[in-house]
């Protein structure tokens, strides 16, 4: 990917393990002993995980540009 594309991060002192996120991105999140985490720390943009940071009750997901580390999710 280069300095291209997206990077996800949980933060495990703040999730509560509801599992919104896997359940609009099965594909970039899986729940392990509870707690959700990202499939791969890097991605390709997609929607879905923009969806699932914006839904979390936590805010524990952030979503930054790998390019400049800009935050896409959630709105700051």
């Amino acid at each position: 990917m280069g300095e291209h594309g997206w990077r996800v991060h949980v933060d495990p002192t703040r999730c509560i393990g509801a599992g919104i996120c896997a359940g609009y991105a099965p594909a970039h999140f899986v729940l392990v002993d509870g707690l959700s985490r990202p499939v791969a720390e890097r991605i390709d943009p997609a929607d879905a995980v923009v969806d699932a940071a914006d839904s979390c009750p936590m805010e524990a997901i952030v979503v930054s540009d790998v390019a400049d580390d800009s935050r896409i999710a959630p709105e700051p």
